[in-house]
């Protein structure tokens, strides 16, 4: 049966409230993301016996991710494709490589090392994309790269990973194909499937979407930091250096190297945070599955200080709009 205007009419309000909603809730991301880290922390015997639950939560983000895709947005970006190709080459050339380098001088343990490798091998994650808008860069660009680092994760993590730690341990490449598959690429591809067939349904579900890929984060956080609650306090500062280390150097050699390769202020900017800022959720999963808990620690972390980061840069942003912003708000005033 037809949806009538009315309820069309209706639906549209309700986004444009919840898009509002959206905002704020997504700007305490940081917040929620310290508090899962804190009670997975003093809760951990409680929560430890749901670490299989680990895979599907990180399934259902991914899948939320593929429901807010919108075809056109990529389409426009696929037109000028070279601002794409930059921010996902630099997502997995920098990120590994800064990984590997600051886990090497810091002389982080075996473990740890597995985990800062996973994290840099990592795709873009989905809060990059909440964190361009803040900043005023371009979001159709950010939930591109988001989207094609994403697809392209099934091959080049496993890749670039079994590259890192060929001399410190065994890496199955194929298992880890195959769990990122069926955590990543399944969900996501079939969240853009259904929003392609039954848009008006997705429409309807906007507004709490983003609020389900906040609260699988902070979910997948503190089970992550519950799983290893008694090693955070042995190791947490060390690790703490060498993920915040991670984080800024993705920041700041991507924005560097953008700019270096032509691109403006505003598209560096998107550049530098998709970069920066990586599906540590789908890292700390392939950490427990295939590895071991204990080197799950920098995902956990690096979820936290991420957002924390991101956040604050992305408010320093914009409140220090481009030349390109200025011109666009003048247009947008004497319209």
């Amino acid at each position: 049966m037809p949806i009538s205007k009315e309820i069309l009419s209706t639906v549209s309000e309700t986004v444009e409230k919840g898009s509002r909603m959206r905002d704020y809730f997504s700007l305490l991301l940081p917040l929620w993301a310290l508090l899962a880290s804190i009670l997975g922390y003093f809760f951990s015997p409680e929560l430890t016996p749901f670490k299989n639950t680990l895979i599907p939560i990180i399934a259902l983000i991914m899948f939320v991710m593929g429901l807010t895709i919108t075809t056109q947005d990529l389409k426009t970006t696929f037109r000028k494709p070279q601002p794409l190709m930059i921010g996902v080459l630099l997502q997995f050339l920098l990120m590994p490589a800064s990984a590997w380098l600051i886990s090497t001088i810091l002389g982080l343990p075996q473990e740890i090392l597995i985990g800062m490798i996973l994290v840099g091998s990592a795709p873009g994650g989905t809060s990059s994309n909440v964190l361009t808008y803040l900043a005023g860069g371009r979001v159709a660009l950010s939930v591109s790269m988001t989207t094609v680092s994403t697809l392209a994760s099934i091959i080049l993590t496993p890749w670039i990973t079994a590259l890192y730690l060929q001399e410190v341990i065994h890496v199955d490449r194929s298992a880890m194909l195959i769990s990122i598959a069926q955590m990543i690429i399944i969900p996501v591809l079939a969240g853009i499937l259904i929003k392609a067939r039954l848009p008006n349904l997705v429409s309807i579900a906007l507004p709490i979407l983003p609020k389900i890929a906040v609260l699988g984060i902070a979910s997948a956080i503190c089970l992550v930091v519950a799983l290893n609650a008694g090693s955070v306090t042995s190791l947490g500062i060390l690790v703490l250096c060498a993920v915040v280390l991670h984080n800024i150097s993705g920041l700041a050699a991507g924005y560097a190297l953008a700019r270096a390769m032509g691109q403006d202020r505003i598209t560096a900017r998107t550049i530098a945070i998709e970069v920066g800022t990586q599906n540590s959720g789908m890292a700390s999963a392939l950490a427990v599955k295939h590895f071991s808990v204990l080197a799950a620690i920098p995902s956990a972390l690096f979820s936290v200080i991420q957002n924390i980061i991101g956040t604050g840069l992305s408010g320093f942003w914009s409140s220090r709009p481009t030349s390109d912003q200025k011109a666009g708000n003048r247009l947008t005033n004497d319209s």
